[in-house]
């Protein structure tokens, strides 16, 4: 007798393929068989242990979230509802160039000080860990030993490597430390990571030139890895820095993930379809490129990374000496509202698109669901006296929605054949992106049902099998004998995300079943106690 038979489901498998009726047997963690058109058929129907009648839905591959910020979020909740309720069963984390491994003692405690505004100050999680492996390791411990909610995958954070060797300094990497970073990227794949990743609008990732990243990337290359960078502009200049990354990952000879990407500010409106051609031309020409996005306008990311890259060196302590004296406050001021910092992408800022979504001390709850121009007209001041007060006060923690995108920019991204879905979902503060809650079913009930941008099997293929390819998964991302039973299933006519940015945490509907690793993580729509979830490392024989 198998474990479980899930009848009558319409499956709709990843590959893009029309949907088929099928019985779908689970054992072992892992899908034994797939009997089609059972019941009409007539055949002996297979049998199990549990059989859940699945009429009305449809049964698909757990989604892969390609953007993901719970790098300590997986060890803080065991329920995580807020990516197992979406029918994420897997994470990719380590992103933007700065996470917690590879570190030392010194390394982490900054990590940990400049991502507050991502992560929270994590003193409630036991860092025991140092290297790549050791925090796959613990991943894999999760809670009691019993695991995380969801499976995780990790990218190596080349600010924190560069951290790690250098220090936050805005210069070259002398021949002894360049060798130390590829040593450590080196380590990283080798303990498991499936590539790394870049921030490079953020410190200290922006401060390295192609050349140091090239480099970088051929290790990541050999090592059957892929770079994922958070380029250098999403404004003024964003075709550019696509064009760079494309460049500098062919010559090194390695897979390119571009993340999030979106087109954005004023400058990139309707020009989607130009970043599209670029890429086309370079996979005609041989490239090996994939990209992810999330299906709404706004961005999220720290008030702090708006500051031009010149402020923050040197790391947390000497941005906020920076902030403190008057001098400086006033250069920063003026890169930010006149010249256009390279950290707010090159365009000037626009106070009243930045909304304050978290902060870190409780006492400056008032800042939050207000715009920093519309908090500086409650108090009578400029925008700028505000912001740098809030910095201060904060300690850079707070965190914040960018509304600068444009809705035809992001239909047309998500419609191309080398798309994926990524949340980006930072889970911080009291009004975080809805996003962190609602990325997939929003593509399910909104860009599928509603809108009709993506067909159905599309969509799912875009979230499912084309991620775990990239990923290097043999087992994932499909409805497939011997696959890997991450499994979700949802009811096409009434799946939608639940959040919203008044009530960014409200949970989806219309996703009753989510397996992880052939066990419920959610059952009738409620979150059990499975925590099936393990670090999943590259693939040692590529």
């Amino acid at each position: 007798m198998e474990d479980l038979v899930i009848r009558d489901v319409d499956v709709v498998d990843g590959t893009g393929g029309p949907s088929y009726r099928a019985d779908v047997v689970v054992d072992g963690g892992r899908i034994v068989s797939i009997v089609q058109e059972a019941a009409a058929a007539g055949c002996q129907r297979p049998r199990a242990t549990r059989e859940l009648d699945a009429e009305g839905l449809v049964l698909s591959p757990g989604f892969v979230d390609m953007h993901a910020h719970s790098d300590l979020a997986l060890l803080r909740d065991p329920d995580h509802s807020a990516k197992v309720a979406q029918g994420v069963t897997l994470e990719v984390i380590g992103q933007d160039g700065l996470s917690y491994a590879p570190v030392d003692d010194r390394t982490l405690a900054e990590v940990r000080r400049a991502i507050t505004g991502w992560n929270g100050h994590g003193d409630d999680i036991d860092f025991t860990w140092r290297s790549v492996g050791a925090y796959l390791d613990r991943l894999d411990h999760g809670f009691d030993g019993e695991g995380i909610a969801v499976n995780a995958a990790y990218l190596i954070p080349q600010g924190t490597v560069r951290i790690l060797a250098m220090g936050w300094e805005d210069r070259e990497p002398t021949p002894a430390e360049l060798d130390r970073m590829r040593q450590l990227v080196a380590d990283g794949m080798r303990e498991g990571a499936v590539g790394m990743s870049s921030g490079l609008t953020y410190t200290p990732g922006m401060y390295a030139k192609d050349a140091e990243l090239t480099e970088l990337c051929r290790v990541v290359g050999e090592h059957g890895g892929y770079y994922c960078p958070h380029h250098r502009s999403y404004g003024a200049g964003a075709l550019q820095a696509y064009e760079e990354m494309v460049a500098l990952t062919r010559e090194a000879g390695c897979p390119l993930h571009l993340a999030h990407a979106t087109m954005n500010f004023g400058v990139n409106k309707g020009r989607a379809a130009e970043l599209l051609s670029l890429l086309d031309d370079a996979l005609a020409d041989g490239a090996d490129i994939t990209l992810d996005t999330y299906p709404y306008t706004p961005g999220c990311t720290t008030l702090v990374a708006m500051l031009p890259s010149w402020a923050s060196e040197g790391g947390p302590e000497a941005i906020l000496a920076r902030l403190e004296d008057e001098t400086s406050a006033e250069h920063i001021r003026h890169h930010m509202e006149v010249v256009g910092a390279d950290g707010c992408h090159g365009v000037p800022i626009e106070w009243d698109t930045i909304e304050i979504s978290g902060v870190t001390d409780p006492a400056l709850a008032s800042y939050v669901g207000r715009t920093v121009q519309q908090s500086a007209d409650e108090r009578g001041e400029a925008p700028w006296t505000t912001a740098r007060r809030l910095l201060l006060a904060d300690r850079l923690g707070s965190t914040i929605l960018q509304h600068v995108g444009h809705e035809e920019n992001v239909r047309t991204i998500m419609r191309h054949r080398v798309h994926t879905g990524g949340s980006d979902g930072i889970l911080q503060g009291a009004k975080p992106h809805p996003r962190a809650y609602g990325t997939f079913p929003q593509y399910l009930g909104r860009y599928v049902r509603e809108l009709g941008v993506l067909s159905l099997e599309e969509c799912v293929a875009h979230l499912t099998s084309r991620p775990a390819a990239r990923l290097g998964l043999a087992d994932r991302g499909l409805v497939r004998e011997g696959y890997r039973a991450d499994l979700v299933l949802f009811d096409p006519d009434t799946v939608a995300a639940g959040s919203t940015f008044a009530s960014p945490r409200t949970l989806p509907v219309g996703i009753p079943y989510v397996l992880v690793d052939g066990r419920f993580a959610i059952e009738d729509g409620r979150r059990t106690d499975v925590l099936a979830g393990r670090a999943v490392r590259r693939a040692r024989d590529r």
